[in-house]
C-alpha cells in the first residue's frame, strides 16, 4: 500500500511522517466500501442491495471519500509501524497518537494520495562520559538504638488493642478512629474533603493533615474545630504554606497492651527464634542488608545525576504528561482516595491541576531522563540476562521468601513477567559497572534512619 515515505525530525523529540499511497490501493479501498454499503443501504426507488454505483456516488460520494481516506491513513500507518524495517527511533511512543498534519487533506481517486502526520518519538540520547565519576557516600553503621527501635515496632505489631474506659482521654500511641473535613471561612464544610472512619495511631503522623497533637486529650464522642498552619517546607506540597480550618470528631478510642520484651516474644515472632538474642541478631542482619541496598541506591542515583549533567535530553511533552498522570494515580493510591476527590482537596487548597503538575514537573523530568540514560547504556553495552541467570535469580527469591521454586517459576511464567525479571538483572549489571568505574569518597557520618529514609 505504501509507495513512499519520508521522516523529518522536528523539535521536542517529534517527527513528521509523510506517506504516499498508490492510487490503485486508494481506488480498491473506495470500491470495497461501495460494495459493502451497496448490499445494505436503502435508497427510495431501489431494492435493497440493488442500488447502482452511480447513484451511491451521487448521494454519498463525499462521505465515502472521507471514510476511504480514514481507512487508507489507518492502514498505511499500521503497515509502516508494524514493519520491522521501519526504524524504531521513528516509531511513535505508545501514548503518542499520530495527528494529521494538514487540517483537511483531500483524496482524489484518480491520483496517488499523500498525507502527513506528526507524533512524539523516543528522545535521542547520547550518554555523556560515565567512567571516573566522583561521588561521596555517607558513612553509616547499625547502632543499638536502631535495633531497639525495631524491637519496639515488633512489640507494637504484637500488641493487643483494647477499648479505653469511657471518659478516658486520647494519649500518644492510642489507636483512634476519626471523622474529619475542611471548613471554609464561614465554618461550612468544604465539599469533597469529608473522610469517615479513618483509623491511625496517635503520634505516628499517619494522617493527611497531621492532626495528632490536636486529638490528644479528646474523648470518645467529642468534636472540635481546629486551625492548622503548615510551614512552607511541609512534606505535602498541597498543604505547604497553607492555613486550614478542620473539624475532627473522635468516634472510637483504643489503647495498645504491649507484650514484654523477652524470649516468649521472640518465639511468637517466629519459631526459628529460641531467645530474644536470636531475634536481635536477625534484626541486625536485616538492617545491615537494608543499609547495603540503600547505600547502593545512593551510589547509583548520585552517578546518574552526574551523567545527566553531561547528557542533554529533550523530553516530548506526551512522555512528561504520562509521568505526571502516573504520579497522580500513585498519590491517589497512597492516600486511598479517588483521583476526583484528590483534585477537590487540591482545589480547596487553592491549587489547580496545572499548578500541581508544574510543581511536580522537575522531579518527573529528572526521573524520565534517568530512566532513558539507564536504558540507553544497557543497550549500548549490549547487556543481557541469560536463562541461567534468570534461573539463579528465581532460586534466590525462593530461598529468601521460603517459597517453593515451582511457585516462583509459575509466577514469572505468567503475563510475560520473566521479561521484567531479565530487565532487573540487566539493570543490576549496569549499576555494578557504574559503581565499579566511579571514584567513591567517604562522606559525612549519618545515622541509619536518615539514610534509609533518603529519597532519590
Amino acid at each position: 500500500m505504501v509507495q513512499s515515505k519520508e521522516v523529518v525530525k522536528l523539535e521536542n523529540s517529534a517527527v513528521k511522517l509523510t506517506v504516499t499511497v498508490g492510487k490503485d490501493d486508494v481506488r480498491s479501498e473506495y470500491n470495497g466500501l461501495i460494495g459493502k454499503y451497496s448490499k445494505s443501504i436503502q435508497v427510495p426507488g431501489f431494492r435493497k442491495g440493488k442500488v447502482p454505483v452511480e447513484v451511491m456516488e451521487r448521494k454519498f460520494g463525499d462521505a465515502l471519500k472521507e471514510e476511504t481516506m480514514a481507512k487508507v491513513v489507518d492502514h498505511a500507518i499500521q503497515e509502516l509501524f508494524e514493519d520491522e524495517s521501519f526504524a524504531r527511533e521513528n516509531k511513535p511512543l505508545p501514548y503518542a497518537s499520530p495527528q494529521m498534519d494538514e487540517e483537511d487533506p483531500k483524496i482524489d481517486l484518480d491520483n496517488d494520495f499523500t498525507f502527513s502526520v506528526t507524533y512524539d518519538v523516543l528522545p535521542e540520547v547520547a550518554v555523556g562520559e560515565w567512567k571516573g565519576i566522583e561521588i561521596e557516600i555517607p558513612q553509616v553503621s547499625i547502632e543499638k538504638a536502631d535495633i531497639d527501635r525495631e524491637l519496639e515496632e515488633i512489640r507494637d505489631r504484637n500488641s493487643l488493642i483494647l477499648d479505653k474506659d469511657e471518659g478516658a482521654a486520647a494519649e500518644k500511641n492510642n489507636v483512634v478512629t476519626i471523622n474529619y473535613c475542611e471548613l471554609d471561612d464561614e465554618g461550612a464544610v468544604v465539599s469533597g474533603t469529608e473522610r469517615q472512619d479513618f483509623v491511625f495511631t496517635l503520634g505516628t503522623g499517619e494522617n493527611l493533615y497531621k492532626l495528632d497533637d490536636e486529638i490528644i486529650g479528646m474523648k470518645k464522642g467529642e468534636s472540635k474545630d481546629v486551625t492548622k498552619q503548615y510551614p512552607d517546607d511541609f512534606d505535602d506540597p498541597v498543604l505547604a504554606g497553607k492555613t486550614k480550618k478542620l473539624r475532627v470528631s473522635l468516634t472510637a478510642l483504643k489503647e495498645k497492651k504491649l507484650p514484654d520484651l523477652d524470649d516468649d516474644l521472640a518465639q511468637d515472632v517466629n519459631e526459628k527464634f529460641k531467645t530474644l538474642d536470636d531475634l536481635k541478631k536477625d534484626i541486625e542482619d536485616r538492617l545491615s542488608k537494608n543499609l547495603e541496598n540503600q547505600i547502593r541506591n545512593v551510589q547509583t542515583n548520585a552517578i546518574l545525576e552526574k551523567i545527566m549533567e553531561k547528557t542533554p535530553i529533550v523530553l516530548p511533552e506526551s512522555m512528561v504528561r504520562m509521568e505526571l498522570e502516573a504520579r497522580m494515580r500513585n498519590l491517589s493510591r497512597r492516600f486511598n482516595v479517588p483521583e476526583e476527590q484528590l483534585m477537590k482537596i487540591f482545589g480547596a487548597g487553592g491549587k489547580g491541576l496545572e499548578e500541581i503538575q508544574s510543581e511536580w514537573r522537575p522531579d518527573a523530568e529528572k526521573a524520565l531522563k534517568s530512566r532513558l540514560i539507564v536504558e540507553t547504556l544497557m543497550e549500548n553495552l549490549k547487556l543481557e540476562a541469560s536463562d541461567e541467570e534468570v534461573e539463579k535469580e528465581m532460586q534466590t527469591m525462593a530461598d529468601g521468601s521460603g517459597t517453593p521454586i515451582e511457585e516462583v517459576k509459575k509466577y514469572y511464567d505468567n503475563d510475560n513477567m520473566k521479561e521484567y525479571l531479565k530487565e532487573d538483572i540487566k539493570e543490576r549489571k549496569l549499576f555494578d559497572m557504574l559503581i565499579a568505574e566511579s571514584n567513591i569518597k567517604k562522606g559525612e557520618k549519618k545515622n541509619y534512619l536518615d539514610v534509609i529514609q533518603q529519597n532519590g
